[in-house]
């Protein structure tokens, strides 16, 4: 899918901010930052997620759709998000997590990005509790690019984690309504899985 604008400049000439869009930025003095690009009703669920994920220790940025339809003309791509407060979240943290999700039906979350070893530590934690995981190759979600959010970041390494609408409809009763989606007892599992993987680059 191409998207709509190509870089945040052209978005902000048409969409308007706190009606279309809405920004969330809590900066931390943190190693890792953790970002969702397309939360809202762009990919429903992955603010939930980033937020819980970064809490009270980690830098925790978002960029929300809140049109009531139509949320996907909000989506930048990771190599091409621009926003100011995004780009800074990235530079300032060593290490960044970016929260996606894609339209698979499936229950595998695709693990992508240029840090190796948190990588393989975020699959391996994943699979040790009972969820499906690989690292990808997948056009499209590998987030090898350096030029993708979750890479620049002072390490020039991060981790892109692409989780599919199968899960997230496990991870969230009511996916797609936000004033009434609850967390089911399989998303604090998830967060709390993934924040045992990050600990030892928590430093």
């Amino acid at each position: 899918m191409t998207d709509k604008y190509k870089n945040f400049a052209e978005l902000e000439q048409y969409e308007t901010a706190d009606e279309d869009y809405t920004i969330l930025y809590r900066g931390l003095d943190s190693k890792l930052a953790v970002m969702a690009l397309h939360g809202g009703g762009i990919e429903p669920g992955t603010i939930d997620i980033a937020d819980a994920l970064a809490g009270d220790e980690y830098t925790f940025y978002a960029f929300k759709g809140l049109k009531k339809t139509g949320n996907k003309a909000l989506h930048i791509s990771s190599n091409a998000f621009d926003e100011a407060l995004g780009v800074k979240a990235s530079h300032d943290a060593f290490i960044v997590i970016s929260i996606h999700g894609s339209k698979d039906r499936t229950q595998t979350v695709h693990i992508g990005g240029r840090h190796q070893e948190l990588k393989q530590n975020i699959r391996e934690a994943l699979i040790a509790s009972g969820f499906h995981a690989e690292l990808t190759d997948l056009p499209g979600l590998r987030g090898i690019n350096p030029e993708n959010i979750c890479n620049r970041c002072k390490g020039g390494k991060g981790v892109q984690l692409e989780i599919p609408r199968g899960l997230r409809e496990k991870l969230f009763d009511r996916l797609d309504h936000r004033l009434l989606r609850k967390k089911t007892i399989l998303f604090y599992r998830f967060v709390h899985t993934l924040r045992e993987a990050l600990l030892i680059f928590k430093g």
